[in-house]
């Protein structure tokens, strides 16, 4: 059967239109163009990162039992051990995400093999349900990842913590083996308690409903908490920040201002910390 050349004409058009309204396929991640990316789950592609906000682990302070952790467990991963998935959880403004970054940094640094280094990839709360195919581009590299939720938590009616679940642990797939999962939470179980007292109030059997909740946070091997630093604490981080930076000012004086700026702010944390550093630098005329 032939078809006459005007009806073929138009319906080249047609086809020719119809392939410029759809999108464009993603290209093939890059890998080897940054040390950290940013996942985006709209255009299913990794924006590189050329300069990633963070300070060095050194600069941490109060936090040495978790930061031997976390940097152990990381840098055993980047040498291709075994490795656990970290929920860092507590006190907001206590350093949780600023300890992934440097743990990061620091084990990626001891690395010798070009071919396969250590990615950070940030992925946002709101693009949970598209880690599925965040992972399926990672799996095929020769590079190593951990994979990064900031500030990680659920509401109630929200149900991607489900597919989190899977993709940690339990699934028929499972996690890549060149992956891990760092999450950050002011929330130990990552749900609100209001909501998991409301599924034991209303389920037939109490105790399943509440192991429904919490078994997210049971995948993650290595639960780090971040609790309110001492005052001690407080004005080391201070005087750490102060000494690195070099900012021209006697302590006493730093220390009571730094002091009341806490007061002011109603808490003492590390967030806290560098706010009043930026404040003082500001004030002395100093670049950070």
């Amino acid at each position: 059967m032939t078809f006459p050349p005007e009806l073929l004409a138009e319906l080249q058009r047609l086809r020719q239109a119809v392939e410029r309204l759809a999108p464009p396929a993603p290209a093939k991640p890059d890998f080897a163009a940054a040390d950290a990316f940013v996942w985006h789950s709209e255009t299913g592609g990794f924006e590189p990162v050329p300069e990633v906000n963070r300070v060095p682990l050194s600069l941490l302070k109060g936090l040495d039992r978790v930061t031997e952790q976390l940097l152990s467990n990381t840098q055993r991963f980047a040498a291709g051990l075994p490795a656990n998935n970290a929920l860092l959880w507590g006190a907001r403004g206590m350093g949780k995400s600023s300890l992934v970054k440097a743990a990061h940094a620091e084990a990626g640094r001891a690395l010798t093999n070009a071919a396969a280094q250590l990615k950070l990839v940030e992925i946002h709360r709101e693009d949970i349900a598209s880690l599925p195919a965040c992972l399926a581009h990672m799996r095929a590299s020769l590079h190593r990842f951990i994979v990064f939720c900031d500030d990680l938590s659920f509401d109630k009616d929200d149900t991607s913590y489900k597919s989190l679940k899977a993709v940690l642990e339990g699934g028929i797939e499972g996690r890549p083996s060149n992956v891990l999962f760092y999450a950050t939470s002011n929330r130990r179980h990552l749900m609100p308690r209001d909501m998991m007292d409301n599924e034991r109030s209303t389920a037939i059997n109490p105790s399943e409903a509440i192991e429904e909740k919490v078994s997210l946070s049971d995948r993650f091997g290595l639960w780090l908490g971040f609790h309110n630093c001492s005052q001690d604490d407080y004005l080391d981080m201070v005087r750490a920040y102060a000494g690195h930076y070099k900012l021209n000012a006697p302590w006493p004086e730093v220390q009571r201002d730094a002091l009341e700026w806490s007061i002011t702010r109603g808490g003492r944390s590390g967030r806290v910390a560098w706010q009043f550093i930026q404040d003082l630098a500001g004030r002395l005329g100093q670049t950070l």
